[in-house]
């Protein structure tokens, strides 16, 4: 007689079908396997870096990459203005824009579960005054008001993260809601409460499990977006100091020279556009995986 132990224990089902969807998506592959490179880079940058990124070396200034005449593999990308390493610096730099882009997804998206999950499951006053003030933020312009805010806190890593945490913290407070008030008219939700559920139980074990996937959806598209804007304010001079390598501060560094030096503007440009593919990549297939459809149509 046969049998089938890996399939009795419940192990191989959840990986076999893990492999299956991201087998049969091929952009979702790729946007896994960039982040995954991006992350991996990001956190052994300081120990795999081939040159010390604030080092300067005005004999080297302004090198070509190395394919280019005049380059050397001992800068494969190239040096800047200042003759430092724009790879290190590259390297490096991944770890601000990912340090930003998460942190400030994390305290967006604490702060929108928690007043979203007031404002739909409570209603009334409470839910007309978090949306009141929810609605006014997104009537702004999000681009004037971190600019005019960076402007206000001055330059450092922790202003730009708490900037991005409660700039971006209205849009999950709206998709929430919105979540909330759709699950409150489940049956599920409805049994617990008609069994004398309390309003805290009801939220914690009943509707907070049902926020993961969409949040997570979202908070992917909006991790790449900060780091678009982080790029976006060390251009304005409005992010990081100019001491913390940043792909913005390079791309601020590099637009005088973007004429004769391209590859000082052109690298960090390229590493900011692919990171924010792979997120957008990786959003797309969390999006498909999280969806109950997806997933029967997948098993």
């Amino acid at each position: 007689m046969k049998i089938n132990t890996l399939d009795d224990t419940g192990l191989r089902s959840p990986v076999a079908r893990f492999f299956k969807l991201i087998c049969r998506d091929k952009a979702g592959l790729a946007g896994v396997i960039l982040f995954a490179l991006i992350l991996t880079t990001a956190a052994l940058a300081p120990r795999i870096v081939p040159h010390d990124p604030l080092q300067q070396n005005l004999r080297a200034s302004r090198l070509p990459p190395a394919w280019q005449e005049g380059g050397t593999w001992e800068y494969p990308l190239g040096t800047d203005n200042l003759g430092r390493d724009m790879l290190s610096r590259i390297m490096v730099g991944t770890r601000v824009s990912l340090t930003v882009g998460f942190l400030g997804v994390v305290i967006a998206a604490t702060i929108g579960m928690v007043l979203g999950m007031i404002a739909g499951y409570t209603g009334g006053l409470t839910d007309n005054i978090i949306m009141g003030v929810t609605n006014l933020f997104l009537a702004i312009p999000y681009l004037l008001l971190v600019v005019v805010v960076a402007s206000v806190l001055g330059r450092s890593l922790t202003n730009v993260i708490l900037i991005f945490g409660f700039t971006n913290a209205p849009l999950f407070v709206r998709i929430t809601r919105g979540e909330v008030l759709r699950i409150r008219q489940s049956g599920y939700v409805e049994s617990a409460i008609s069994l004398g559920a309390t309003r805290g139980r009801i939220l914690v074990d009943h509707i907070l499990p049902n926020l993961v996937g969409p949040l997570l959806t979202v908070a992917t598209f909006e991790m790449s977006g900060m780091i678009f804007y982080e790029a976006g304010l060390g251009f304005l001079g409005l992010s990081v100091p100019p001491s913390i390598p940043s792909w913005g501060n390079m791309l601020a560094a590099g637009r005088q020279y973007i004429q004769f030096s391209p590859w000082i503007a052109a690298f960090p440009g390229l590493a900011i556009v692919v990171t924010s593919l792979s997120m957008n990549l990786l959003g797309d297939w969390l999006r498909d995986i999280l969806d109950p459809k997806m997933r029967r149509s997948a098993s």
